[in-house]
């Protein structure tokens, strides 16, 4: 599946569009990990434990766009964002978002070659 942050993708046309997709997560932060990340923030640095947890949402939320867009037939995710915000000041929810789309090599272009799917 190719996943992009552009509208389009060099070397390919866009045959069709599949829609929207979006992959939601929502991550709670333990006790021992807000105590830990107080204290870390008494010196300074980053809180390592947060940052973890984050890269792993993110993640998980691009693997479930990227599921949507299979089960609507779609080789590829174009204009693909991020949107996270709070909930209840103890939860993060983490989307990924974009355009599901059938991707085909453009007339007389050589496109690099498409990752393996997921």
């Amino acid at each position: 599946m190719l996943v992009l942050t552009t509208w389009n993708a060099p070397g390919y046309e866009v045959r069709e569009v599949k829609g929207e997709v979006f992959g939601l997560v929502v991550r709670s932060r333990s006790l021992v990990m807000n105590l830990g990340a107080m204290i870390r923030s008494l010196f300074g640095g980053e809180i390592k434990t947060y940052t973890e947890l984050l890269e792993h949402s993110r993640q998980e939320a691009i693997n479930r766009m990227i599921a949507q867009a299979q089960a609507r037939g779609a080789n590829a995710v174009l204009s693909m964002r991020f949107d996270a915000s709070q909930i209840a000041g103890t939860m993060t929810e983490i989307v990924a978002y974009g355009t599901a789309a059938v991707l085909d090599p453009a007339p007389g272009a050589v496109p690099p070659a498409m990752p393996p799917s997921v």
